[in-house]
């Protein structure tokens, strides 16, 4: 850079020249610490979260085991989840997408093949939210979510593989939604239903009574929504794109907390007052992705802005003193919940916003939550990661595999930060 120094007193160049050493200082600190998250998330993908599911969780009778406690001792007649097995085809998947072994794409079609053979429901269509260990129908409900899961898992599978099977498959979900849950004239989604998709008074995932329309599979339609359109770029689910957004920034977004709104009825009203950092900051980087797989400008540069908007309050009000994003605030007060899932998509979601603006603050965030995530949550003994966390630190006696414990997040993470900080 040359600087025309003629009229300039010295105190301006000064100034100046201090602001051009800070930025350079900004500059280094922020490629060292892209090299950092990038680097070692995925050395912890590769040495560590990838090898622990693949050699503790698949169960040679079939599939996967249905829960694997800290010390690596199964429960071989637990059940076994639709949304855990989802989530096993989507990682693998994209594990072998990103990286061409084997032994990936071999894991990604044992999921796929036994979800497809065991949870798809070919009778009426959807998935069972649950199998026994056999892989027999346990809980036939029809829960919108673990069908949000399937798509995501399929589409992902044939995108990786080429398999047109999972890719059918991933279609005949889509158009279950489409013919029995989607809400066209209120929009939106319906929660959850009896097998034969008769509306029945059941609670959803979240266990929220009442709440027909929820955050929670809202956003998970949009990631889903969003990887199949990436391999069959429909006209008609463009649109169902569109409408996911448009709900995501007007009824279950408050413009005026920058919060989700969590549970609501069929006719969007408002259920409860809970705010989940974890699921703002998620659902941040996943509505800036669905625009630009859309590709309208007009709409991601509006939904950038909600986006870093959401991760800021996030920051704001759930990180506690050591970085850690707490799980969620209710009239109650804050929850000490110190979850894994929260800090992997809080590490996203700050690279997302740090990609938006170029705020350094972002990175710093995200570093300072890895740091913690790789010390308190990492098990460099036995492999994996702990699913939740005492206030100090120390891990609790829940398992590592479980219904809602799944290699989903954390893979995520490193496949997130290996494709974004190239």
């Amino acid at each position: 850079m040359y600087l025309c120094t003629d009229n300039l007193s010295n105190k301006t160049m000064r100034k100046m020249i201090a602001i051009l050493v800070s930025l350079g200082l900004t500059i280094v600190a922020s490629a060292d610490t892209v090299g950092i998250l990038r680097e070692e998330t995925m050395q912890n993908l590769k040495e560590n979260i990838l090898p622990f599911w693949m050699e503790k969780a698949v169960d040679p009778a079939g599939g996967f085991y249905g829960m694997v406690f800290n010390d690596g001792k199964v429960v071989e007649n637990a059940p076994k989840g639709a949304v855990l097995n989802a989530r096993i085809i989507w990682t693998f998947s994209k594990a072998y997408r990103l990286d061409r072994q084997e032994k990936y794409k071999l894991m990604a079609n044992r999921a796929a093949d036994y979800y497809i053979l065991h949870f798809v429901d070919t009778t009426y269509g959807g998935v069972f939210w649950q199998v026994d260990s056999e892989g027999h129908p346990k809980d036939m409900t029809k829960q919108t979510y673990a069908c949000a899961f399937g798509i995501y898992g399929l589409a992902e599978h044939f995108r990786a593989t080429g398999d047109r099977r999972s890719l059918e498959a991933a279609l005949k979900l889509y158009s279950t939604l489409e013919e029995k849950v989607h809400d066209k004239i209120g929009m939106g989604y319906i929660e959850s239903f009896q097998r034969d998709y008769l509306k029945a008074s059941l609670i959803g995932v979240d266990g929220q009574a009442d709440a027909s329309k929820t955050m929670n599979t809202h956003i998970h339609l949009l990631e889903a929504f969003t990887t199949l359109y990436q391999v069959w770029p429909d006209a008609g689910l463009r649109e169902n794109l569109k409408e996911l957004l448009n709900i995501l920034q007007t009824r279950l977004y408050s413009a005026q907390r920058n919060h989700l709104i969590l549970y609501c009825d069929d006719n969007w009203n408002p259920i409860g007052e809970t705010d989940s950092y974890g699921h703002d900051i998620e659902t941040s980087w996943l509505m800036s992705e669905a625009a630009a797989v859309i590709g309208d400008p007009v709409l991601k540069k509006q939904v950038d802005g909600q986006a870093v908007k959401m991760t800021r309050t996030a920051l704001k009000e759930g990180l506690n003193a050591e970085g850690v994003m707490l799980y969620e605030k209710t009239p109650k007060g804050m929850s000490k919940k110190v979850s894994w899932w929260p800090q992997c998509e809080t590490i996203i979601g700050c690279v997302n916003a740090w990609q938006l603006t170029g705020d350094p603050l972002f990175l710093d965030v995200a570093l300072k939550n890895w740091t913690y995530v790789k010390t308190h949550f990492v098990d460099n003994e036995r492999g994996g990661w702990f699913k939740e966390l005492s206030e100090d630190g120390l891990p609790l006696n829940v398992p590592k595999v479980s219904e809602w414990n799944c290699p989903y997040h954390n893979s995520r993470l490193a496949f997130e930060l290996a494709e974004r900080l190239k």
